[in-house]
């Protein structure tokens, strides 16, 4: 243990400064890190002397990876599904939050952002990343699913890009980044410290970022849109595949190393992260977390995510024992349960920055 916070939350100027300083597990989220950061958004967006936030990393391997898988498995051991609960809840309040804040947020973004840390930036209004970013959701590689609202914002990538992402799990990088639309500018490392002076001193930031933007060359994705939009039209996770299988030509290569990638997810979390996508397109975010937020009470709730957890994290075996083992396993019954409302009641989402504080 080295004694520093996992978190550093301060003024700076004009500029309130969120930075993640948690390298050891590149910087994945904790319950304090999350109820830190909507504390101090909730005090900063009733400072008038502030003008936004940075968010940044002192690790330039990692904006942030994901959420603490490490700690959900232990609580799982301790049987504190409670305290489990209490952290997604609380995410996905805080995500609701960033959307709702109304103040430039800047994520400086270098290296990997994932998960939980796609949640932690993705609803700000600038995400400015280097040419050394690798952005992903790959939750069903662990037994999980596509959460921090990619719901709502998976379907909105261009043409199928989001299943593909979803299903797959595949990183990216700078130019897919940027096509996607996560990413709102392309800029060298080198450039953060102009972007951080700019924030302090309180400058008009679109400005700034326009004027520091580079363009980051052809995207892989947008290259091979119209590919993915036909190889990811199936009606089900199978006909998808079954495309995939049958692809011949200049692709044939590509789709062989796409199913094989798949095919070694969960089945179970590949049903639900389809149907994820398919039922997002018509819901706002809002509505989204908090569908998501049954979704992650039935996971949490079973064992295919801790599996999950132990083949990647604790056991380092890569050899999850999924249950079902197999697709056609996985009754649509079984997708549908973990969608239906909570018996225990839903999700309360609320505005915290109206004076009213009434939900959303």
């Amino acid at each position: 243990m080295t004694g520093r916070p996992d978190i550093v939350l301060e003024k700076k100027g004009r500029c309130g400064f969120i930075t993640f300083d948690r390298d050891r597990a590149l910087n994945a989220l904790t319950y304090d890190m999350i109820a830190q950061m909507e504390e101090h958004y909730q005090t900063w967006i009733r400072d008038p002397d502030i003008y936004g936030v940075i968010m940044q990393s002192t690790d330039p391997r990692a904006f942030c990876s994901g959420g603490d898988l490490k700690a959900l498995y232990e609580w799982r051991q301790a049987d504190a599904l409670e305290t489990a609960l209490k952290l997604y809840g609380t995410e996905y309040q805080h995500n609701w939050s960033l959307e709702r804040f109304s103040k430039p947020n800047v994520a400086l973004i270098d290296g990997i952002v994932m998960g939980g840390g796609v949640g932690a930036c993705f609803y700000g209004t600038h995400r400015v990343v280097t040419e050394k970013v690798r952005f992903a959701m790959p939750e069903v590689a662990i037994g999980f699913f596509p959460d921090v609202g990619a719901t709502y914002f998976l379907p909105r990538f261009p043409g199928k890009c989001g299943l593909y992402l979803g299903l797959t799990g595949r990183t990216v990088g700078q130019a897919d980044a940027f096509y996607l639309g996560f990413a709102t500018h392309c800029v060298p490392a080198n450039a953060f410290d102009a972007i951080r002076q700019a924030m302090i001193e309180a400058e008009p930031i679109d400005t700034v970022l326009e004027g520091l933007h580079r363009d980051p060359g052809e995207s892989w994705l947008q290259q091979n849109q119209a590919a993915i939009d036909r190889l990811f039209s199936g009606r089900s996770v199978e006909e998808i595949l079954a495309a995939l299988d049958a692809e011949s030509g200049a692709l044939a290569d590509w789709a062989k190393e796409t199913a094989a990638e798949i095919r070694k997810k969960s089945p179970f979390s590949l049903k639900v992260a389809f149907r994820q996508v398919e039922v997002g397109a018509d819901m706002t975010l809002d509505e989204a977390l908090k569908l998501e937020f049954r979704i992650a009470r039935r996971f949490i709730s079973g064992d295919e995510f801790y599996e999950g957890i132990r083949a990647a994290i604790i056991d380092k075996d890569n050899a999850p024992r999924w249950n079902p083992a197999t697709l056609d396993a996985v009754g649509d019954d079984r997708v549908s349960a973990v969608f239906a409302p909570l018996e225990g009641g839903e999700l309360d989402l609320v505005d915290p920055f109206r004076t009213d504080r009434k939900a959303s």
